[in-house]
């Protein structure tokens, strides 16, 4: 089967990411070479996973293409150091070549790719990530950063949520209607093509904010990524009822990276706002797996309904409410917000403690449905608050 056009374009991104570092090399550009290097990495380390993963006629070239790269990052002498860089174009060219080999297969349609990337979760991680931009700068950044920031924030969310669907695809078959239909599992997508493109997204998603914004913030975008796909999806999902608490903190980087575009670093207010997120994520999902307790015993996931019961999902979901909403009245008690942050964080927190409370005093569905409808509105409304407190200081 031909590679997919996510991995063709990956590799020849990686291809002409690693010439521009030759060129950059010869020119004596200095940081701005180290810079523009760097920028080859992610889409050669993609194609090696993809090669590795699907088609490993690939792997020699590609896996040769990334340790000669490395080698001349490594190897400092002059000659040496272009003669491995321009031997690493090479294997680069071989491996974006091959990738365009192999009987063409279906791709997919446009729609189903677009579902991959799961936009509705996407829309609160953005708006999350735009309200920590404007807290960092202390007002409205320049527009030209927030949209590269937005899109290279988007990338990245969308490839992590493709590469979920590709390990999830087998629980995806069990857990009913609502993600039976996803498209990996129900084979519209192959689970190699969606593979590619989640690598694809995430490799881009650097590329853009390492080279246009900043390093810290590419990084960060990474990190959320690899601890969605890597320690939530593949690691706690399955094995702990805790999954979620400790998982939540993938959902929690997109504040993280907004600061970080904006003011090139991370200070303590970030990690408040990391901590927000962190926070609200048990008492949003166990609302949600209260709904689908029955869909998460059959795929064998122990959410904590499953393996604990409802009794004590609505007494944890109460308990992490009441500290989630008592911890954000603290930025404005101790200045980091004002009155306005400081009235919608107790007005959209008391309406999240009442709605907690009633669904510990009676576990109905219409209840938990209530509860989660409310959360994504609440951390929406909260960071809109946080936003707009900056703008009006």
């Amino acid at each position: 089967m031909r590679p997919s056009p996510w991995l063709r374009l990956t590799a020849v991104g990686g291809a002409a990411g690693t010439l521009v570092a030759v060129v950059s090399g010869t020119a004596g550009l200095g940081t701005g070479h180290q810079v523009l290097a760097a920028l080859a990495l992610p889409p050669l380390a993609a194609v090696v996973v993809m090669a590795w993963t699907s088609y490993r006629s690939l792997l020699a070239p590609s896996l040769t293409a990334l340790v000669l790269f490395g080698l001349a990052a490594a190897v400092t002498a002059p000659g040496v150091h272009l003669a491995l860089a321009a031997l690493a174009f090479a294997a680069s060219l071989v491996s974006a070549a091959m990738t365009f080999r192999g009987e063409p297969a279906p791709v997919g349609s446009a729609r189903d790719y677009l579902t991959l990337t799961k936009p509705r979760i996407m829309s609160l991680l953005l708006l999350t990530g735009l309200c920590g931009m404007i807290v960092g700068a202390g007002g409205l950044p320049p527009l030209w950063l927030v949209a590269t920031t937005m899109l290279g924030l988007a990338l990245a969310c969308g490839g992590a949520s493709a590469l979920n669907h590709v390990l999830d695809a087998d629980i995806d078959r069990l857990m009913g209607k609502r993600t039976r239909s996803r498209p990996v599992a129900a084979g519209r997508i192959s689970a190699s093509y969606a593979l590619e493109f989640g690598l694809a997204l995430s490799a881009l998603s650097f590329v853009l904010l390492a080279g246009i914004v900043n390093v810290l913030t590419a990084l960060l975008a990474l990190s959320g990524i690899l601890f969605y796909v890597l320690v939530y999806t593949k690691l706690l999902k399955r094995s702990t009822p805790q999954n979620i608490v400790i998982g939540g903190a993938a959902g929690a980087i997109p504040p993280l990276v907004g600061w970080a575009a904006a003011t090139g670093s991370l200070t303590f207010p970030a990690l408040v706002l990391f901590a927000v997120v962190f926070l609200w994520t048990p008492p949003h999902f166990w609302a949600l797996a209260l709904l689908i307790k029955r869909d998460y015993a059959n795929a064998g996931v122990p959410m904590l309904p499953v393996v604990r019961g409802e009794r004590e999902t609505v007494k944890e979901i109460l308990l992490y409410t009441a500290a989630l909403v008592a911890f954000t009245l603290a930025p404005a008690l101790w200045g980091q917000f004002g009155l306005v942050y400081l009235v919608a964080a107790a007005a959209l927190g008391a309406g999240f403690l009442g709605l907690a409370w009633n669904l510990r005093r009676e576990r109905t569905p219409a209840r938990a449905a209530l509860l989660f409808h409310y959360s994504l509105a609440y951390l929406a409304a909260l960071f809109v608050a946080m936003a707009l407190d900056t703008v009006l200081a």
